[in-house]
C-alpha cells in the first residue's frame, strides 16, 4: 500500500497558500529555473524532488520540506546553491533520503547543515549568524510531528508573526485527505471557514464543535488569511 505521505496531493497554489509562500517561490523550489550571472543565464535544479517531476503536485513530504526551507530562504535569503550544497553534504554524510524532515536532522543534523552553509556563501556569516539561522530552523522544526524518525504531520503557521501561531491547525495525510483540520477534533478548516463566511460567529461555531473560539479563529485564519477572525 502506497504511503499517503508520498502521494501527490497539493497543487502549487494550494501548497503556497498553506505555507504562506509566493507561488513563484515554491515553483522555483520544486521545478528549478534560471538565474542571471555575469556569464549569462544559468539553470538551477529543484531543491525539492516531486513524486512525479512532470506533474506540479506536492506530496505531504514535499510540503514539510518546503516548510523548513522557508526558514532559510524567506527569513535569511540564503542562496539556493548554498542550500543545495549543504543538503548534499548531510545527505551523503549520513545517508538521509529527506534530511530536512528526518528526526536526526532535528536532533543534530541541523547544526551540521548550518555549519556547512557557512562555507557556501551564507548571508549572515559568523557565529552569531549561524546561531540565528539555526534558531529559525529549529522553530520551524517544532511545527512538525515526528513518528519513526520522520515527519508525519505539520502544524502550519496561521499568523504572519510565526511565534504567535498556536498549534491549533494540523496537516496530516491521515485526516481529510491531507487538508488542514483542527488538531483536537479533526474538523476540516475549510468547512469552518465556509460557515464563518456564511455569517456564523466564532462563538456559535465553537459551541457547535465543542472547542475554543481561539481554535475556530485559527481555522479561519488558515483558510482565509484574515487579519482577525471575529
Amino acid at each position: 500500500m502506497e504511503d499517503p505521505r508520498e502521494i501527490p496531493a497539493y497543487s502549487l497554489p494550494l501548497a503556497a497558500h498553506y505555507l504562506r509562500l509566493p507561488v513563484s517561490t515554491l515553483r522555483d523550489w520544486v521545478k528549478g529555473g534560471e538565474y542571471p550571472t555575469t556569464a549569462g543565464q544559468k539553470h538551477f535544479c529543484p531543491l525539492i524532488n516531486l513524486p512525479n517531476p512532470e506533474v506540479l503536485m506536492l506530496s505531504f513530504y514535499n510540503l514539510a520540506e518546503a516548510h523548513v526551507l522557508s526558514a532559510l530562504r524567506r527569513t535569511h535569503h540564503v542562496k539556493m546553491p548554498a542550500i543545495r550544497a549543504a543538503l548534499d553534504f548531510v545527505s551523503q554524510e549520513y545517508g538521509w533520503k529527506r534530511p530536512l524532515i528526518q528526526q536526526e536532522f532535528k536532533v543534530g543534523g541541523a547544526s551540521v547543515f548550518v555549519e556547512n552553509l557557512q562555507d557556501k556563501e551564507l548571508v549572515d556569516a559568523g557565529t552569531k549568524g549561524r546561531q540565528r539561522i539555526l534558531g529559525f530552523i529549529r522553530e520551524y522544526l517544532t511545527r512538525l510531528k515526528w513518528e519513526n524518525k520522520v515527519a508525519v504531520a505539520l502544524y502550519p503557521f496561521t499568523r504572519l508573526i510565526t511565534d504567535e501561531s498556536p498549534k491549533s491547525v494540523v496537516i496530516d495525510p491521515r485526516y481529510s485527505f491531507g487538508r488542514p483540520v483542527l488538531a483536537k477534533i479533526h474538523v476540516p478548516t475549510a468547512i469552518i471557514a465556509e460557515r464563518y463566511k456564511a455569517g456564523e460567529t466564532t462563538i456559535h461555531l465553537a459551541k457547535d464543535y465543542a472547542c475554543k473560539t481561539d481554535d475556530i479563529e485559527e481555522a479561519v485564519r488558515c483558510e482565509l488569511n484574515v487579519a482577525l477572525a471575529a
